[in-house]
């Protein structure tokens, strides 16, 4: 009888804790389902067209933010799911997460947002989310300098919670890929989907720092990096001279374009470019030479149109990364402050 007994508490608690999981994964699936296309066609059809107008008016000025806009939408998506976390302000005491390196000062587009934010809350108040706004507007930004369209399901509630350190997870320009992958999986995003994102690097820019170790203090064994083309790398070097001794960061050289050749362009150049061995970052170049990737990176480098197509399938994926939605969160009335 007591073998009995124990057999059966032991079944009732595995069976528990079965459930347990059934619901959290229920709930999760609940989540990403609850977004849908067309969400404000009834109570704020002009949502959509407002952003656009925003994304197109400063674009068209400084082709630069659309960079910016795609990339804050990814950096928003990474830290506690897509809730507008990336928008907030830090409050006393609590420093956001839009001031840690990773953000501050890089992150562009932030006025593009609040514009848009301001003339909805004027025709439709309390009821388009921060975190819907900045998915359009990233959508908006890739089909504004690449031609790439795709429908984005709504219904995000913005979260209450913003902090400096969460920032962390991101993934770092100095990871690899196996590392890239392993980050991208935590988030229910593949390898395929990892390399396809990573083609928003055909546009935009980074800082001497992010990759001058590259060029001078690469290794033990090599000074330069040798998976750079030679003469890549000194054009490199015309922008990014060595470290300096006096403790200069760097911060003051000039900006350097991820993408060599179509600098203003989202498309496969990125892709092309990296075959050339001409990827800025360590963390671009790793997929060419790695062989968890190097396939899709070639196939991308011959296939423009079916980068694209999964472009803004994964965009799509990668917008639905732990949501609030329902009841949870908030609609924020201004992007940088909650309610």
């Amino acid at each position: 009888m007591a073998n009995s007994s124990s057999s059966h508490k032991l079944f009732q608690a595995l069976f528990s804790k079965l459930l347990c999981i059934i619901f959290f994964f229920s709930l999760s699936t609940f989540a990403s389902t609850s977004l849908r296309v067309g969400f404000y066609s009834s109570s704020c059809p002009d949502a959509e067209a407002i952003v656009e107008d925003a994304v197109d008016k400063v674009v068209s000025r400084n082709p630069g933010i659309a960079a910016g806009l795609i990339r804050m939408h990814f950096h928003d998506c990474f830290v506690r799911g897509c809730d507008a976390s990336v928008l907030l302000e830090s409050t006393l005491g609590n420093p956001s997460e839009k001031y840690h390196p990773a953000n501050f000062p890089t992150l562009r587009g932030f006025e593009v947002i609040d514009e848009a934010k301001a003339k909805i809350e004027v025709v439709c108040p309390n009821t388009v989310s921060c975190a819907d706004i900045l998915a359009f507007a990233a959508r908006d930004s890739a089909n504004k300098v690449g031609g790439i369209n795709y429908v984005v399901p709504a219904g995000r509630r913005d979260g209450y919670i913003s902090r400096k350190e969460d920032a962390s997870a991101l993934p770092s320009f100095t990871f690899h890929a196996e590392r890239l992958a392993s980050e991208f999986g935590k988030r229910g995003l593949s390898v395929a989907e990892m390399v396809t994102l990573s083609g928003a690097h055909s546009i935009g820019i980074a800082h001497c720092p992010t990759f001058v170790g590259r060029l001078y203090s690469f290794n033990t064994t090599h000074a330069q990096d040798p998976s750079l083309d030679p003469s890549y790398a000194d054009y490199l070097k015309s922008k990014c001279p060595p470290p300096s001794s006096s403790g200069d960061d760097g911060s003051q050289q000039p900006d350097v374009d991820l993408d060599f050749s179509t600098p203003h362009h989202l498309d496969n150049s990125y892709y092309i470019e990296l075959t050339n061995h001409r990827g800025l970052l360590i963390s671009d170049q790793t997929l060419l030479s790695s062989s968890l990737t190097s396939k899709m990176v070639l196939r991308y480098a011959h296939h423009r149109s079916k980068w694209a197509t999964k472009f803004g399938k994964a965009m799509v994926k990668m917008g639905k990364i732990d949501v609030l939605t329902g009841s949870k969160g908030e609609i924020r009335r201004h992007c940088s402050f909650v309610n």
